[in-house]
């Protein structure tokens, strides 16, 4: 087994282009994580093989996600770590990741987690400047942003930060500036997302009555291709379409799900998978609370059609270094899928979007930005499974 992820359902404020589950709500916070570690206890055997010694069964990271995981104090952060340690045998040095808000982070709080079993901060920055963070709605404001990163860097070495392109307003420079900023600090991982407006969110609403002008497809993809020259040019490594490390410092945790390796989620909306079946949490927090109380598991599961693994290793193939291997196309989904995506993938080697190198698929420079595109043009959805 690859990681636990343990899903932290509470934000101070909302963000206005979130569609994650959360509550804004702290009430049910100390329920919440006595649940939390009930149902690490739980799920110990679920992906047991039978021979016990298999690498498979080895917790290697532990993925603190939301929500926003550092609402939690460092004595319950503590606690749970201690639970999945309990409960699973641990790898010797596993990747502890504790996602954070720049205005959690102060220097006390950050010399206090220096001291705990995390040893990798992802902090959600998204933009250095204020009227960006206003518009997002963000709870933290530019000068905690800086602060936050000048202390983080003074006691961990592994730092992932988060940034957002193709906002509204935000022009070529100032996205450069961003960059730069960020890359001042010494950060050795950045993930980076285009703004998305996802239905029901608050950022849609805002651009519907006109508040907000609606993100444009043209300056998203500018401000990509400049994120890739700028984060190459200074030794980064593009390993997954939203993520840029230097060597050694990819993201375990994120790898391990692209890589198909198995992984428990805990917690309200937390998305499990064991190789043949993806299961997912009930979305709602007393549902969740409730059902755990009552010593069941909130969990809806489904077993992967044929077509559903194939799909899934498209979908995370393209958007990796590591890209689509053919020859496990055809050993592992057969010579119909194989052939399937020979047809399917011509036109985009043609128009230079992808690319086969080693026997293996992969997006040109040119093809990257479109990658999500491409790879739902390469879906098998009609196969008898």
């Amino acid at each position: 087994m690859s990681g636990i992820y343990i899903h932290i359902p509470f934000c101070k404020q909302a963000c206005h282009y979130c569609d994650f589950h959360f509550s804004t709500s702290m009430r049910k916070k100390d329920e919440m994580v006595l649940a939390l570690a009930k149902e690490i206890a739980m799920r110990k055997n679920e992906f047991e093989l039978l021979d016990s010694a298999r690498s498979d069964n080895t917790i290697e990271t532990i993925y603190f996600g939301g929500g926003t995981p550092s609402v939690l104090t460092n004595e319950e952060i503590n606690f749970l770590i201690s639970e999945v340690y309990k409960n699973y045998d641990v790898a010797a040095n596993p990747e502890i990741t504790l996602e954070a808000n720049p205005d959690d982070l102060s220097a006390e709080r950050i010399l206090e987690l220096s001291k705990s079993p995390i040893n990798r901060l992802s902090i959600g920055i998204q933009s250095f400047y204020e009227e960006d963070l206003k518009m997002m709605n963000r709870a933290h404001n530019s000068a905690e942003a800086i602060k936050c990163l000048q202390e983080a860097t003074k006691y961990f070495d592994n730092i992932s930060l988060d940034l957002i392109y193709g906002i509204p307003g935000m022009s070529d420079e100032m996205w450069k500036q961003n960059i730069e900023t960020a890359l001042s600090f010494g950060i050795l991982h950045i993930s980076s997302y285009a703004l998305t407006v996802e239905p029901k969110t608050a950022l849609s609403k805002l651009i519907q009555t006109g508040k907000i002008a609606e993100p444009q497809d043209e300056a998203a993809s500018n401000h990509f291709m400049i994120l890739v020259e700028t984060l190459e040019k200074n030794g980064f490594i593009h390993y997954e379409l939203s993520n840029f490390g230097k060597e050694n410092y990819f993201s375990k945790n994120n790898s391990a799900y692209w890589l198909g390796k198995k992984y428990i989620g805990i917690g309200p909306s937390a998305h499990s998978y064991d190789g043949e079946k993806r299961g997912w949490n009930v979305a709602n927090n007393s549902l969740y609370l409730k059902s755990i109380q009552n010593n069941e598991l909130p969990l809806e599961t489904e077993i992967l059609t044929i077509s559903d693994r194939y799909n899934e290793y498209i979908m995370t193939g393209l958007r990796t270094i590591w890209g689509v291997s053919l020859e496990r196309i055809e050993n592992e989904f057969g010579l119909e899928y194989f052939n399937y995506l020979k047809k399917q993938s011509e036109k985009f080697l043609n128009d230079d979007l992808l690319l086969i190198e080693n026997n293996i698929l992969k997006p040109t420079p040119k093809g990257k930005f479109l990658t999500d595109g491409i790879a739902s043009d390469l879906f098998y959805l009609n196969l008898e499974d």
